[in-house]
């Protein structure tokens, strides 16, 4: 840094600003009105709703090394520490029109196949590559109500069922024809009207009959319906 003219406290403070790991004490930097801070934040806030927030740490030394990423940029570490980076990637929202596309928002990442490879091998996960089934499909009336979605379909999983969350906002009946291509028998809803009651409709594809359920007791009430 010195090469291009920073003075030595100027840079002492950067690496210092380099070594937080906690959006707060960031956010008595840059202000309360950064929009960086705003979309962390927020991510954060969804990974709880996921179940992945014990995955992720805020690094403010990530820095990816391609000019068009517009957002959060981030990589990916096995937990333990042994490998070099999984992957990396970001947002980048005017990618594909600087290519003459259309203005479409993006994320994306690579990742290196030897180390993925590397990792799954360790692990005993190496998948077989056979067509996946999912016997329930979660999906949310609109994106105000994903983060209960997601964190149906993370209570599902935790009790060992494979799930199949669905990110985007569809109709009915793209979720109907979504769940009958991945094999599901099951559909959870999260609807406006249901959640104001605290509960979530899960249907029975099969059998075309629907019920209510509380969070608390879908695990139990989808262990009955499936395997009963």
């Amino acid at each position: 840094m010195q090469n291009i003219g920073l003075e030595m406290p100027v840079i002492n403070r950067i690496l210092e600003v380099l070594q937080i790991q906690d959006l707060d004490a960031m956010r008595k930097i840059v202000g309360e009105d950064s929009k960086a801070l705003s979309d962390l934040s927020q991510l954060f806030e969804l990974s709880e709703a996921y179940g992945m927030r014990d995955w992720l740490v805020f690094d403010a030394s990530v820095v990816r090394g391609l000019a068009y990423y517009t957002g959060i940029v981030f990589e990916g570490f096995d937990r333990a520490g042994e490998l070099r980076a999984i992957c990396g990637g970001g947002r980048y929202d005017k990618l594909l029109e600087t290519f003459g596309g259309e203005a479409l928002p993006a994320v994306g990442f690579g990742f290196g196949d030897a180390v993925i490879a590397e990792l799954l091998m360790s692990k005993d996960k190496m998948p077989t590559f056979a067509s996946p089934e999912f016997p329930i499909v979660v999906s949310a009336f609109d994106a105000s109500l994903h983060p209960v979605a997601a964190k149906a379909a993370s209570k599902l999983r935790e009790a060992g069922w494979s799930v199949d969350l669905i990110l985007e906002t569809k109709k009915v009946k793209q979720v109907l024809k979504h769940a009958e291509r991945v094999g599901a028998s099951h559909w959870v809803n999260v609807a406006p009207s249901e959640w104001e009651k605290g509960v979530v409709v899960v249907k029975d594809l099969d059998k075309r009959e629907q019920s209510e359920v509380s969070i608390d007791d879908l695990v139990s009430k989808l262990d009955d319906s499936l395997t009963g």
